[in-house]
């Protein structure tokens, strides 16, 4: 049994990163019998999924959506705010009343969550009917998890340690038609704010070589895009040897074939002069950034711990505006920070209209045991905080439909991904500008860039014709 450690957790060693490839093969442990998988927060875990998708799928379980016909139940879980703790352990009480009835299924939690201390010690002492918690350091050992957890009754395995990376990774993609593709992992930060440094390790980075070899797998099995994904992808190749930035790796995955190319997530601390250009200079680069801003207060990012002020954050959103065609930028934004005043608040305000972005995720401030932020006086309420969430969100909503209704009447390249949840006689995909839109079209259009005359426009899509 192995437990985190929050003090363990934040260390950063000098030791080099140990790079180990998988070798793994089919074995049917568990013939005839059913998976259910759910999955909390990031793209990170949406992409682990996939890969514990493909080590289920190898043990011999086909997927089930209906939580009781599954013999293995296992959630994959998010750290960075406490509603998606809650909605966790809301799910929980679910798969207690079902456990009770039928104690032979094995009932397993992953991700983020799992690596926290508190929670760690809170599944062993109140959830004794869940039989693996796993990390997302360990992912790949999940096969020998199961076949041990026949003969336990409870595994933890979630050491808190910096991390390797690990090669040669097998995954069960959810799309056709685009795919993630993990360049890093970890996040040496550390935002007051943020857990993740603590559950994911110390930021270390996959070779090139291997990223460009996955890259043009994925286009040989018509792959059309394609989403380079780090906690912060600015900080790629620090670690390596000789050191490569992330500006090299960007230029050398857009000479491959891959049509559209895009990356998650950015720290505007280190989103340099360099990589703006390569983004400006390759065609299959998409022209859309996520850019967090946090806190448009200077007092508050210094609290965060965000390494830049709100001046260097809008000359950084100026020159990108400026240097590359047609970009589209959307950010995230905590409000009620500790501490934040309405003056605070005024000034992030400030920013959202002076950068009027495309499109923000935006949240109130959720305390993370064990960070430093955790340990702030916060004297804000709940209501002031609701109400300054609803005023930001007013005024990210008005830009948002402003920028949409720009593209009224233009006709403009559309990847299609799949038919729309909410009409399925339409189509939906998206722009290079990452703008979600629904058109009713062949269902052969599915995997294609098309062209899609815009009709109309909404706060969070557009609707279009086929051109």
């Amino acid at each position: 049994m192995k437990l985190p450690n929050m003090q363990e957790a934040k260390k950063r060693t000098n030791k080099e990163v140990e790079y180990i490839t998988i070798t793994d093969h089919k074995e049917p442990l568990f013939q005839n019998q059913k998976f259910f998988l759910k999955t909390y927060g990031c793209q990170m875990n949406v992409h682990d999924s996939e890969q514990i998708k493909n080590i289920l799928l190898n043990l011999g379980l086909t997927e089930t959506d209906k939580l009781e016909e599954a013999y293995v139940i296992i959630l994959n879980t998010c750290a960075i705010r406490e509603n998606a703790h809650d909605k966790v352990f809301g799910y929980l009480g679910r798969i207690k009343h079902l456990k009770k009835e039928h104690p032979e299924k094995i009932v397993a939690i992953g991700g983020c969550m799992s690596q926290e201390e508190s929670i760690a010690n809170e599944i062993l002492t109140k959830h004794p009917y869940i039989n693996i918690v796993f990390g997302t350091h360990n992912i790949h050992e999940l096969k020998n998890l199961l076949k041990e957890s026949l003969n336990k009754s409870q595994i933890i395995e979630v050491p808190s340690i910096e991390g390797c990376v690990y090669e040669n990774i097998k995954y069960e993609r959810d799309s056709k038609v685009k795919a993630w593709v993990n360049i890093m992992y970890g996040c040496d930060k550390f935002c007051t704010y943020c857990i993740v440094p603590y559950t994911r390790g110390k930021e270390r980075s996959r070779k090139m070589a291997d990223i460009i070899k996955e890259v043009k797998e994925l286009e040989k099995q018509g792959y059309k895009e394609i989403t380079l994904l780090g906690q912060n992808v600015n900080a790629y190749g620090h670690d390596l040897s000789p050191q490569i930035n992330f500006a090299t790796l960007l230029k050398e995955v857009a000479k491959t074939n891959i049509k559209r190319i895009r990356f998650v997530t950015s720290h505007p601390w280190n989103f340099t002069d360099e990589m703006i250009d390569i983004i400006a200079k390759y065609d299959n680069i998409m022209p859309y950034i996520h850019l967090p801003l946090q806190s448009g207060s200077n007092r508050i990012l210094k609290l965060m711990g965000r390494r830049y002020t709100k001046e260097e954050y809008i000359n950084l959103y100026n020159k990108m505006k400026e240097k590359i065609p047609n970009v589209a930028i959307t950010t995230d934004i905590i409000v009620g920070f500790p501490g934040e005043t309405e003056e605070d608040f005024n000034e992030t305000l400030d920013v959202v209209n002076k950068c009027q972005y495309d499109g923000a995720y935006t949240f109130i401030y959720s305390k993370r045991q064990g960070t430093p932020a955790s340990k702030m006086k916060d004297n804000v309420t709940l209501e002031e905080k609701e109400q300054r969430l609803y005023k930001l969100n007013e005024l990210v909503n008005k830009y948002s439909k402003e920028a949409n209704e720009k593209y009224l009447g233009k006709v403009v390249p559309v990847l299609i991904e799949g038919i729309s949840e909410k009409d399925s006689d339409k189509l939906f995909g998206y722009t290079d500008t990452m703008k979600l839109v629904n058109v009713k079209t062949n269902k052969n259009k599915i995997g294609q860039i098309i062209n899609v005359k815009i009709t109309d426009a909404k706060s969070f899509s557009l609707d279009g014709t086929l051109e």
